[in-house]
């Protein structure tokens, strides 16, 4: 704000997945080194306080694994994007979701695009951009784009990224599993033969799935948020937490 430099946050949702996470890094990389816009700053936003990133274990490891360090990552509670707005420098760019919660009902006339795989809940007109998409993963969506642009953008840590997202996403590309589309493999085989060099589908989708359930280093009090659902009434909250441990071990 103080350089009055436009900034454009790509923001996943307030889940952060993997899928939210990987679509938004991806796509502020590529957006950086394509946009004809040089003074803007390209942001890829956690949209999670940093302090709940170590309960995506599945992206934890990801991202460690390709050696992408945690202190590098920007999270919302780290940039005031109403400030931003306020002083009319913020354009905004939503991966895997396409509405804003109410409290961020304010950064709607800022949205200038959405990428999302999800069945569209409302309609955007000009001059925001909507892609919306029913495929598996909303990295396929990244994927394409970025395969789309110039030649030598997608280098191999963001393939990585975008192979096991889709990977994990898919379900391995099982087509039993329900969520896997023609244009989710495509993507999938267009990573691997650019670079050969990616990890079998099979070990990458089991290192994750084990991540995701790995909850070595937890504390109780983040094995209880790891999986945390809440039910509201107008007479009472109640909270139903997911334990991937026996108990038995845990105490």
């Amino acid at each position: 704000v103080r350089q009055h430099r436009d900034v454009h946050v790509v923001m996943g949702n307030e889940a952060c997945d993997l899928d939210s996470t990987v679509s938004a890094l991806a796509l502020a990389y590529f957006l950086a080194q394509t946009s004809p816009a040089p003074k803007a700053a390209f942001v890829p936003v956690l949209n999670i306080p940093r302090a709940d990133f170590a309960l995506r274990t599945e992206t934890t490891f990801l991202l460690r694994d390709r050696g992408i360090p945690a202190a590098s990552l920007i999270f919302r509670d780290e940039i005031d994007l109403g400030g931003l707005h306020h002083a009319g420098l913020l354009s905004l760019t939503l991966v895997d979701h396409h509405v804003l919660p109410g409290a961020d009902a304010a950064l709607e006339e800022a949205v200038v695009e959405v990428l999302d795989h999800r069945p569209l809940e409302r309609e955007r007109g000009p001059p925001c951009q909507v892609t919306v998409e029913p495929v598996g993963s909303c990295a396929t969506l990244v994927t394409e784009r970025i395969l789309q642009g110039p030649p030598g953008v997608l280098d191999r840590t963001t393939a990585a990224l975008l192979h096991g997202t889709i990977l994990l996403d898919c379900i391995n590309l099982s087509p039993a599993a329900g969520k896997v589309t023609p244009r989710d493999v495509a993507c999938v085989s267009l990573l691997e033969e650019r670079f050969p060099e990616l990890p079998a589908r099979d070990a990458v989708f089991g290192a994750l799935q084990a991540a995701k359930f790995d909850v070595t280093g937890l504390t109780t009090e983040q094995m209880l948020r790891k999986d945390l659902k809440v039910l509201s009434s107008d007479e009472a909250v109640v909270a139903v937490s997911g334990i991937f441990e026996d108990l038995e071990v845990r105490l």
